[in-house]
């Protein structure tokens, strides 16, 4: 008798970002952000650590579904939390695809996508972006007859991982009104970025936007997402979602967050100049950067191959993150750190080339 399913026994399991404990080390690779949290949100939590640790948390997270309801002008029946927005994937997965049915996604993207349609049986679609990494249009997708228009679970991440590129909502919309199953847009990204797509949630019935506390709230330790959109898809999936899933300390930090915008909004500005003149630098030395709406760059560099750099770097206590896969393993993925820590990887750069 077998005790694991063959399923599982032949997945491939999501690879994260590596966390080396290095001393003196620059890490460019898990898109952190690079700078704390807020004080308050650090005082807040501090706070939180008494007697309530021997409770459980509330088991919706009901205070932080009110404020963010507030935030984005909707109701707190539009908004489910999860552990991370990853959880919340996952759990679209569950809800509306049945097994046998199609997950699809554009490639290259979030690598865990493949993973959450082998997980639960379903059939994948990934559908290459253009070559300039750019979105395909609907009449584009419906002329190469490669695009699944009725496959119960549709997931786009946008700006676009591992890439950095932006999508506009019009291209978006395009694609959301042409689409008969649930549209996920996964926007994990989306405050580093020109335009956001959280309009369309409230729009379509069969749409939801991803959200998550960890790139830009600097709350990755936490482990707090959110999906916004329509409230029989939002009911269906708390339908699903286990008990207490969002930890107490994390439903803390996320309130005080919310108190705290001012201060994360002067934080992404410092992120988007460091970017802009990493990608400069990073230009002028022969590296061939892609524009980026996130907090990373997607670079071919020059003279060696990426694999090469990566090690390269790696040598220099410098971590970037190379993906294996033809359409990418020309390019670097690097997390934009801090204004000393973009100059460390300018210098070793020119070391390397030198």
């Amino acid at each position: 008798m077998k005790l694991i399913r063959p399923l599982v026994e032949k997945l491939h399991a999501y690879v994260p970002g590596e966390q080396p404990r290095i001393k003196g080390l620059v890490k460019l690779n898990t898109n952190e952000n690079p700078y704390p949290p807020a004080p308050a949100v650090i005082r807040a939590v501090k706070a939180a650590v008494d007697s309530r640790l021997r409770l459980y948390p509330n088991p919706t997270a009901q205070a932080l579904r009110e404020k963010l309801a507030r935030l984005h002008r909707c109701a707190s029946e539009n908004i489910i939390i999860g552990n991370g927005s990853d959880e919340l994937l996952a759990l679209a997965t569950r809800a509306f695809v049945e097994p046998g049915g199609v997950v699809q996604y554009f490639t290259p993207s979030y690598s865990l996508y493949p993973v959450l349609a082998d997980i639960h049986g379903a059939r994948r679609n990934a559908v290459p972006l253009r070559a300039d990494f750019g979105l395909p249009t609907a009449a584009d997708l419906r002329r190469d007859k490669k695009w699944d228009f009725h496959a119960a679970l549709t997931l786009i991440t946008t700006p676009n991982a591992p890439t950095g590129r932006g999508y506009s909502c019009a291209e978006l919309t395009a694609l959301c009104r042409a689409q008969k199953g649930v549209v996920v847009l996964d926007e994990a990204y989306v405050d580093f970025a020109r335009e956001n797509a959280l309009a369309l949630a409230l729009e379509f019935p069969h749409v939801l936007v991803a959200r998550t506390f960890s790139k830009a709230y600097s709350l990755c330790f936490q482990r707090v997402g959110y999906f916004i959109g329509h409230r029989a898809l939002i009911a269906a999936l708390d339908k699903i979602r286990d008990s207490y899933n969002v930890n107490g300390l994390g439903q803390v930090a996320a309130l005080a967050t919310l108190e705290a915008l001012p201060h994360y909004r002067r934080n992404f500005k410092t992120v988007i100049a460091t970017r802009e003149r990493l990608a400069a630098r990073l230009t002028a030395l022969g590296f061939v950067v892609l524009p980026s709406q996130t907090n990373f760059l997607f670079t071919k560099p020059p003279r060696f191959t990426a694999r090469q750099w990566l090690q390269k770097l790696r040598g220099e206590k410098i971590i970037v993150r190379w993906f294996d896969h033809p359409q990418t393993r020309d390019h670097l993925r690097i997390t934009i750190g801090t204004e000393a820590e973009s100059m460390a990887l300018v210098h070793t750069a020119k070391k390397i080339l030198s």
